[in-house]
């Protein structure tokens, strides 16, 4: 029987080497069927990754994709987009990836507001080396760098993606399929910088160094009963929402991205040699 993701999956390149109930084949079967549903030829779709485990996932998608050095998928990226607008250009990257390693270009897309949309898959540690203390680990976590618990603040990638200056930014979980996938549509229609940042199930570390939960789906349903939607969050105390989630659409407005900035601008400098 022929597998019905072919269209939009390579599986050829199956079997993959992720772990048994890792959220990576989620998060890439979610923007290969955002892609889908807006009837955008795949052709014309180009992956980005950097390093990392999340990295990996991007030689599964049947589209033309591109995997980076660590932390630098967006320079390559913007790259790519000023060189053919017409290209959808997506970054899957994970938190380590994106936000650690890559944070600085993560901001910067932002403020710059380059027509990208950038998925990022938040499991809290660096999974890929051994489940070290990344920027988003909850405050009090053990992992293999914080034997005796994270005494640091994690980020709230949100929050700083919007004070930056992304037009579209939402956060999901795993647990929240239908609105994660809704949100990667949305983003990919921006004409600016869309960020969305799914909280994904790393089963061997998340789950069992952090969360103390063996089974992956123990863990999408941690995230169920974590997870707040932003408008009733917004009636609840920051003591209620010590250990929570909170989810929803943080960001949605309209402004000129770079890559139209930077057309009218050679627009412009031809006429006035004329």
């Amino acid at each position: 029987m022929e597998h019905p993701l072919r269209s939009l999956i390579k599986v050829e390149n199956l079997p993959h080497e992720f772990c048994p109930g890792c959220a990576i084949g989620q998060v890439y079967h979610w923007v290969a069927r955002a892609v889908d549903e807006l009837g955008i030829d795949m052709s014309k779709v180009v992956l980005v990754s950097g390093i990392g485990c999340c990295a990996r996932g991007v030689r599964f998608v049947r589209c033309d994709a591109l995997t980076t050095l660590h932390g630098r998928a967006i320079a390559f990226a913007t790259g790519i987009k000023l060189a053919n607008p017409k290209l959808t250009v997506i970054v899957v990257t994970g938190d380590g990836d994106g936000s650690g390693i890559g944070g600085n270009h993560l901001i910067h897309a932002a403020r710059r507001n380059i027509e990208l949309t950038v998925v990022l898959l938040n499991n809290g540690v660096y999974a890929s080396t051994g489940g070290q203390l990344a920027p988003t680990t909850p405050y009090g976590a053990y992992t293999s760098t914080t034997p005796f618990g994270n005494i640091e603040d994690p980020f709230d990638l949100c929050r700083l993606l919007e004070a930056a200056g992304a037009v579209y930014v939402a956060r999901w979980t795993t647990y929240h399929v239908r609105p994660a996938i809704e949100s990667i549509k949305k983003g990919i229609k921006k004409n600016g910088f869309s960020f969305i940042e799914i909280i994904g199930q790393c089963p061997t570390y998340l789950g069992r160094y952090i969360l103390k939960l063996s089974e992956p789906v123990e863990c999408i349903d941690w995230f169920k009963n974590k997870s707040v939607r932003k408008e009733l969050a917004e009636s609840m105390s920051e003591e209620e929402l010590s250990d929570k989630i909170i989810v929803g659409e943080f960001v949605d407005k309209e402004k000129i991205g770079l890559v139209e900035r930077y057309r009218r601008l050679t627009e412009e400098s031809v006429r006035s040699d004329v």
